[in-house]
């Protein structure tokens, strides 16, 4: 139960009533007797109703009209006190609403009467006001007469009585409209058919509303007929009205009730119809003035612009363009340019002032912004009203730099005054009070070309709070201060900004939860869902496209106001504060371009904050420099050579830095300020936060970074960072202690701004590479032809981006080290250091790095990052080749376990030093050569093996280091022995790795292509091995052949047991013959030239001081090797088809090294026919002597003694037994009838050896090549052992050859240079070596026939002829062909000639 309607209250009422009647009875005694009756016959009345009636209160409004009688005539008695007491008494009644509808219709009449009295007025408008605001019994003609005498009183001459009126009618005024609204509310659930509302403007359509409401419609629309200076059609018995108070009072109602507008299409009709137009009307002054023109021009006086009117208006168009604008779309459009038009330099400057304070109230609504967007600069003839708000706030701006502030004449002095006054000040203090620090505040400002504007704090962000807006008291036009304005302006583009990118960032983020939500939500199983889903997803999409459009149209019809604006207060601020506001502004522009993908606003807005990081004068230029092509950049760059600092905006800025600029020809220093640094700082701040949207402007970013790290001094250290660094050449980089505190800071920002490059998509990443790559190329340009120190900064970022966004390396793996491989090429050698400084740690990183799935797993990976490695070798400079190998060297000690499939890679480069490259190249890569072979053969895949060997064999071939060579040779030696006790393992896995190769040639339709095939592929192995050991055998430096030689049949000699039986055949015709011919070419080419020294002081031996006599060492130690692996290796390679056919060929080197003319070789040659000789035939294992055949050996060497004739051959018995054998009925077995081939052949090249080797000169000349003593006698010595082969099938023939080889080898004089070592004494008879020799072999021909067949009988006689021609000799010596000799004249030694 309400508080006055409460068993308490109404008693309290009852009593209250009574004593206010017997009050007014007592008070009327004397003079009023009727009101005295009155109220005693009221008093009865209300006791009668309090007896009678349970609901008194109910009673008493049904009675109200007698009750209140008595008050009403009391109060027209005209006498103060009586009237006091009746209105209180009257007050009571309505307070506790017991008035019915026809006694407030009574208490207005007499409440107009005491009004036109000019009695109790105070009272009366607390009356009214009570009775109007306790219920709603007041209507129509009623209500408006309430009203129109609350107005009346607002214009008598006392001024409290305005006021309170003045209060009164606002409070009237929002009664009638609250009654309309809750009218609203308790009908709001009956749906009543809308009665279409006449298009005219016939105020009859209001019967159609509610009572309420038609009250509310009336008031309105006679408020605005009053502001109109029309007659009211309602509010009857108006005498006078103010338009400022009508317009207030419209204001108010249409700010607080635009509900009642906006569900009402009566009400609706008002505003459209009688508002607006008023509204236009009542501004034309405003429109129509020009300040400073001259009236006489137009026929009529041009009314002035007046200020309470036109600042009101102005308050009624921002409500109406806030709460109305979807109604009212083509007025509001004529509002919004009348606004842009008060903004003009012509009108004056408190218009301007309130104009500029109306659009901040716009700027701060950034819907509504947005929907003025929507609904005119979309459309295609509309007027573009939110670009031209922008543009205006631009011009607005521009032109309180360009103008003097003009207002009206009683201020325009005093403005300025104060402005140059302050301009003065402020030129002359400023720097010192910046240096000074303490004591002097200096007032934030804007300063452009002399003109001088304070920053006042006019309102709190994001709120706009009015200054002149507010003054509904002031009369004439308020003084504004200097700034105000520019103040206002300057936060109208920062909230606009704030504003539209809030809201449109915040529908971005919403269209990408929505979109994700549906992606998500369209996984649905049923087919009617998925459908809907369908058609979700498809809204969403058009949504999003018309959301889109919108965005765009935003930011396309604002960027350049807004950058023109913002560009020009950059440069003008003075405030760090400001300045930090500003680059905000364009900052988060920037990134809303950018997130919208419009790329020339995007970087329009980026290029602002570049410029304002560099100098003045030097940002033009860079940053024209990246967009003009290559060929005007190098005018551009040395177009900088004006470095002033600019008068203009930049003297009151504190210099902080003087560096040098980056530049082609060295230049004077620039200067930066504090503000250059504050604007880089926001550009780190950008790349930082918004990478991803920068795309292509990555490029003007890093170019403006790269110029502003030069300047500073920064040079990249280890792993890119940059540090503070010395230049190196001209004037020193000179920097203050307030940015000497920024610069790690600074480094640092750098390398999180890259650091965080590991967050940015795929796309943007790879803007962020290419954007390095050209700024490296321009870095790279500029370094061409000059030693000075090239800006290292694009490397070294590359370098940090690489290194933090390791785990998605392969997308930027090519780019990356492509361009790393340019730089690596550089003529400047600082250049590709740090190129190849950058290259090697990322591959290094690369390899180290935890990827995912690991490189094991992943070869396609690792072979990517190994590649630019090998890339390498490409490059002819060394210092790049040995930070390569260093690399190399690393990667073997930290990675070497798990290389897997980049041995090759690593291999290649190893290989790939060549012998003109140096020797600390050749060293550092034999390094790891060694590394290698002693570390890593077994953790390497056996397909690599064979590299291993070119490798080492290719270091054997270099001919910078003899050490070298020799150390690789023995490496070889150690990959053999490798081979060997690992073969099982390498074998299975090279047959593995033959069957996949194999599988892959057959699916494409081509042989397996590979060296030695078909051999096995480990035998292939083997193969390489011992070509590689061949062709060290050949090379020009005798160490390295001897040493290669030695290897080379070692290797064989110890390993070759392993190689499969077909594959000896490759060994034999490939291997040893090939390398037996190169010999064979060399030594008989080689030169016979004496060479004085072996390089430095080693000595050469008389033996060895020509290259002929070097290459005869070698030939000696090729043939020796290869018939000992006939010797040994015989039951191998018998068995291969054809073995006959090499046996030839050894025999025929053998021949040519026998007829060498150097005694040294042919000496050997003969003793490499000997070993071959002492090879027995196959015998059957039941017809194995008791001594193996070797035992031979020593017998044919050195074993005659000259003791006389009759020394016995060793083992001729056995041989004699042999004999025997071969003689027995049995046939011989088909090998062994081969092997009797081969033996015809070894005594047909005996045979040619003999005569070619005795066969007399033909001329007679001094340089006769003789044959030494040694080698006859070797030759002849050689005999006994063939005939036993071939004794079967000796002929005469053969023994008439034979003679003639005897005879001829005892023909042959001994030289001269031999003969002192043979001097026999002269005490006995003495045979030589040689003719011991030749007897013995006839001796053995002779025991062969005494114990041979009858066909060997016949040879008898041949024998003894050739014994006596031998004893003939005795006495008359021999003659060898036409040579003169000389005969030692002593009887006895002439005896045995």
């Amino acid at each position: 139960m309400s508080g006055t309607s409460s068993p308490e209250a109404v008693k309290k009422l009852l009593e209250n009533t009574q004593g206010d009647l017997r009050g007014l009875s007592l008070e009327c005694r004397k003079k009023f007797p009727p009101v005295k009756e009155a109220a005693e016959s009221g008093i009865i009345k209300v006791k009668t109703i309090a007896a009678r009636n349970t609901d008194i209160l109910a009673a008493l409004k049904e009675n109200s009209s007698e009750v209140v009688q008595p008050f009403l005539m009391g109060c027209g008695t005209k006498e103060p006190k009586i009237t006091q007491l009746c209105l209180a008494a009257i007050q009571r009644l309505m307070s506790h609403e017991v008035v019915s509808e026809a006694a407030a219709g009574n208490i207005i009449n007499m409440l107009w009467q005491l009004m036109e009295n000019s009695l109790e007025e105070l009272k009366l408008l607390q009356t009214v006001l009570v009775l109007l605001t306790t219920n709603t019994v007041v209507h129509d003609e009623a209500l408006s007469k309430a009203i129109v005498l609350c107005f009346r009183l607002h214009f008598t001459k006392d001024n409290i009585t305005n006021n309170t009126a003045a209060a009164t009618v606002r409070q009237v005024v929002t009664v009638v409209f609250e009654r309309v609204v809750s009218e609203d509310e308790r009908y709001k659930d009956v749906i009543e058919q809308p009665v279409p509302v006449p298009g005219n403007s016939n105020r009859r359509s209001v019967s159609t509303l509610k009572p309420c409401a038609k009250d509310a419609y009336m008031l309105f629309q006679d408020l605005c007929q009053l502001v109109n200076a029309d007659a009211p059609y309602w509010l009857v018995g108006m005498t006078e009205m103010t338009r400022t108070f009508g317009l207030e009072l419209l204001e108010s109602v249409l700010n607080d009730f635009p509900q009642v507008f906006l569900q009402h299409q009566e009400f609706s009709f008002l505003l459209k119809e009688r508002v607006c137009p008023l509204v236009i009307k009542l501004f034309s002054p405003n429109i129509k003035f020009r300040q400073g023109s001259s009236t006489s021009s137009s026929p009529a006086p041009v009314e002035k612009p007046y200020f309470p009117i036109c600042m009101r208006l102005l308050r009624v168009v921002s409500v109406l363009i806030k709460q109305f604008y979807s109604l009212l779309v083509t007025e509001c459009e004529i509002f919004l340019s009348l606004l842009v038009k008060f903004l003009d330099a012509d009108k004056p400057q408190w218009l301007r002032a309130v104009a500029v304070e109306s659009i901040h109230r716009l700027c701060v609504q950034p819907q509504l912004l947005r929907s003025f967007c929507q609904s005119y600069d979309m459309k295609q003839h509309s007027t573009k009203v939110f670009r031209d708000i922008v543009n205006a706030l631009g011009s607005f701006i521009q032109s309180l730099f360009l103008v003097p502030s003009t207002g009206n004449t009683s201020t325009t002095v005093n403005q300025t005054g104060s402005n140059t006054s302050g301009g003065t000040a402020s030129a002359q203090t400023n720097p010192g009070m910046l240096g000074m620090g303490g004591g002097v505040t200096v007032l934030p400002a804007f300063e452009y070309r002399g003109t001088w504007i304070p920053i006042l704090t006019v309102t709190i962000q994001g709120s706009a709070k009015a200054t002149y807006l507010e003054m509904l008291d002031k009369v004439e036009p308020p003084t504004i201060p200097e700034g105000y304005a520019m103040s206002v302006a300057f936060h109208c583009l920062l909230d606009l900004v704030r504003g539209i990118t809030t809201m449109i960032e915040g529908e971005l983020r919403q269209a990408e939860t929505d979109n994700q939500t549906m992606t998500e939500g369209t996984s649905s199983p049923t087919q009617s869902s998925e459908q809907q889903d369908l058609q979700s997803v498809s809204d969403q999409t058009d949504k999003e496209l018309v959301n889109r459009a919108v965005w765009e149209e935003m930011v396309n019809a604002c960027w350049c106001g807004l950058l023109a604006a913002l560009s020009l207060l950059l440069d003008a601020s003075t405030d760090e504060a400001a300045t930090e506001n500003i680059l905000k502004a364009e900052l988060t522009m920037a990134a809303l371009c950018g997130k919208l993908g419009l790329v020339t606003s995007r970087d329009a807005f980026i290029t602002a904050i570049c410029k304002g990081s560099l100098p003045p004068h030097y940002a033009l230029t860079v940053l024209n420099s990246t967009t003009t092509t290559l060929s005007s950049k190098s005018y551009s760059i040395q177009g900088q050579n004006v470095q002033m600092i600019s008068p203009s905006s930049e003297s009151h800025q504190q210099v902080v830095a003087v560096g040098q600029p980056l530049a082609l020809q060295p230049q004077g220093t620039v200067m930066l300020t504090s503000k250059n640094i504050q604007c880089m700082r926001t550009l780190l701040n950008l790349a930082h936060c918004h990478g991803a949207v920068l795309g292509t402007s990555w490029q003007l970013v890093l170019a403006t970074l790269q110029h502003l790290v030069w300047i500073l001094g920064l040079k990249p250290g280890i792993g890119g960072a940059l540090k503070p660094g010395r230049a190196v050449e001209g004037p020193s980089t000179v920097l203050t202690t307030a940015v000497m505190t920024d610069l790690p800071v600074i480094s640092n920002i750098l390398s999180r701004l890259f650091e965080s490059s590991q967050f940015l998509d795929d796309v943007s990443l790879h803007h962020l590479i290419n954007a390095l790559c050209s700024l490296s190329l321009e870095a790279m340009e500029m370094a061409y032809g000059n030693n000075k120190e090239p800006s290292l900064f694009a490397v070294a970022k590359l370098l940090e981006t690489g290194l933090v966004n390791m785990h998605r390396i392969e997308i930027l793996w090519r780019p990356l080290t492509g361009h790393l491989l340019e730089v690596c090429q550089h003529p400047n050698s600082r250049m590709r250091e740090w190129g190849a400084e950058a290259l090697t740690s990322l591959i290094k990183a690369g390899l180290t790095f935890n990827h995912d799935p690991p490189l094991s797993q992943n070869q396609r990976l690792q072979l990517l990052l190994l590649n630019p490695l090998k890339e390498l070798s490409n490059i002819i400079h060394p210092d790049i080749r040995l930070k390569q190998l260093e690399c190399v060297l690393q990667i073997l000690q930290s990675q070497g376990d798990s290389l897997g499939p980049g041995w090759p890679l690593i291999l290649g480069v190893m290989g790939a030093i060549r012998s003109d490259q140096g020797e600390s190249l050749i060293r550092t890569a034999f390094q790891c050569l060694q590394l290698v072979v002693t570390d890593f053969l077994p953790t390497m895949p056996c397909t690599c093996l064979q590299i291993v060997v070119e490798v080492a064999g290719s270091f054997g071939l270099h001919n910078q280091e003899l050490n070298i060579s020799l150390t690789s040779i023995g490496l070889l030696w150690n990959i053999s022995d490798y081979f060997f006790q690992r073969g099982e393992t390498i074998e299975k896995e090279l047959n593995k790795e033959e069957a996949v190769l194999q599988k892959q040639a057959e699916e494409k339709g081509v042989f397996l292509n590979r060296p030695f095939h078909p051999a096995p592929p480990f035998d292939c192995l083997w193969l390489c091995l011992y070509a590689k050991l061949g062709e060290l055998c050949v090379d020009p430096r005798p160490a390295v052949r001897k040493s290669a030689g030695q290897t080379l049949f070692s290797t064989i000699g110890a390993h070759g047991t392993l190689l499969q039986h077909s594959t000896w055949h490759t060994v034999i015709w490939k291997v040893l013959f090939h390398l037996l011919d190169r010999v064979r070419e060399s030594s008989t080419t080689a030169d016979k030239e004496k060479i004085e020294s072996g390089g430095g002081n080693i000595l050469i031996h008389h033996s060895r001081d020509t290259a002929e006599k070097q290459w005869a060492e070698t030939w000696v130690l090729t043939l020796a090797g290869v018939a000992r692996i006939f010797n040994t290796r015989r039951y191998l390679l018998q068995p291969l088809g054809d073995f006959s056919k090499a046996w030839d060929v050894l025999l025929d080197h053998i021949q040519s090294a026998a007829l060498s003319k150097n005694s040294e070789v042919s000496l050997a040659a003969l003793k490499s026919f000997q070993e071959i000789l002492q090879i027995v035939s196959p015998v059957r294992d039941s017809e194995k002597p008791d001594t193996p055949p070797a035992i031979n050996v020593p017998a044919l060497l050195g074993a005659m003694t000259a003791t006389g004739l009759g020394r016995s051959f060793l083992r001729t018995d056995s041989i004699g037994e042999r004999i025997g054998r071969y003689n027995e009925s049995e046939p011989p077995v088909i090998d062994e009838i081969e092997d009797l081939n081969l033996w015809w052949a070894a005594w047909n090249t005996w045979y040619r050896i003999g005569s070619e080797s005795t066969k007399p000169p033909i001329t007679c000349e001094k340089l006769t090549f003789i044959p030494s003593q040694p080698f006859l006698t070797a030759l002849i010595q050689i005999f006994p052992a063939l005939y036993q082969h071939i004794r079967t099938g000796f002929s005469m023939d053969d023994l008439q050859k034979l003679g003639v080889i005897l005879h001829g080898a005892v023909s042959v004089p001994i030289s001269s240079d031999a003969s002192p070592f043979i001097l026999p004494s002269y005490t006995e008879a003495v045979l030589t070596s040689l003719q011991e020799a030749v007897l013995t072999a006839l001796d053995v021909l002779q025991k062969a026939i005494c114990v041979g067949s009858e066909n060997m009988q016949i040879m008898y006689p041949a024998i003894f002829d050739q014994l006596l021609a031998f004893v003939e000799f005795s006495c008359k010596p021999p003659q060898y062909g036409q040579l003169e000799m000389k005969h030692i004249a002593n009887a006895k030694y002439n005896q045995n000639g």
